[in-house]
């Protein structure tokens, strides 16, 4: 049986304190006890605050990024027991902003699943295409290769991931993937999570994270294979984040 949806804030690197409360008060109030699973994925900084507002709701502290390696001399990382200390619960790995800006390989996005995956952190894995690799005809290839190394660091626990289709192409561009295009990606995950754990597969969420709105999320939500999203600056105007939400519920 299919888990319950997820919807899973990305706040990138916005926010503030007085923002933040603004925000997640009228998320509080609009959302009530979802049907859904959501999680806010914010700022380092801002993890004890969110922490104190999300206490004893439902809503989930996520982080958006997470260090492979343990503790140690890494300048500006943030280990995840650094994030067990926050109650965080979930932790974006692969974003593709993660890939592109700072070389993010297939294997470190493996690497940082492992490691939150060993304190029982959801990690939220990213793959996704750019238009020329979409436009060659790679889109099968590159999704596929970017989720068989998870797997292959991960495959005694594959079940307990989460995957976020995200095309590169549709990440702030207002461009959004149609629900055709984007099912289909989805059903390729899907297969081959099943190839890896034929009798977890269905039970492992794939969200679809390039310009989910307020206006899309109904007809994208309604597909067979797509189990949630990954939002970016619809998560951070509560009106939209909410009827997302609501469409997920």
């Amino acid at each position: 049986m299919r888990k319950k949806q997820l919807i899973a804030g990305n706040w990138k690197m916005n926010g503030g304190l007085a923002a933040n409360q603004i925000l997640i008060d009228a998320l509080l109030q609009g959302m009530g006890s979802p049907a859904c699973d959501v999680a806010l994925c914010v700022p380092a900084p801002y993890f004890s605050q969110v922490q104190a507002l999300l206490s004893g709701t439902s809503t989930a502290l996520g982080a958006q990024d997470v260090s492979a390696q343990l503790q140690g001399a890494f300048t500006g990382e943030q280990s995840v027991s650094m994030l067990c200390d926050f109650g965080v619960r979930y932790a974006i790995v692969g974003h593709s902003e993660r890939r592109q800006l700072h070389g993010e390989t297939d294997e470190l996005v493996a690497a940082k699943a492992s490691a939150v995956l060993g304190k029982g952190i959801t990690p939220i894995v990213c793959v996704g295409e750019t238009l020329a690799q979409r436009e060659a005809g790679h889109t099968e290839a590159v999704v596929k290769h970017q989720l068989a190394a998870v797997i292959h660091a991960n495959g005694h626990c594959i079940s307990e991931i989460v995957v976020a289709y995200e095309p590169v192409w549709a990440i702030g561009t207002g461009v959004t993937a149609s629900p055709d295009q984007a099912q289909a990606v989805h059903a390729m995950l899907r297969a081959q999570l099943r190839h890896a754990a034929s009798e977890h597969a269905n039970d492992i969420r794939i969200i679809y994270g390039g310009s989910m709105n307020a206006a899309n999320a109904g007809e994208l939500l309604a597909q067979a294979d797509i189990d949630g999203g990954l939002i970016g600056g619809a998560s951070l105007k509560a009106p939209d984040f909410l009827k997302i939400i609501a469409a997920a519920c």
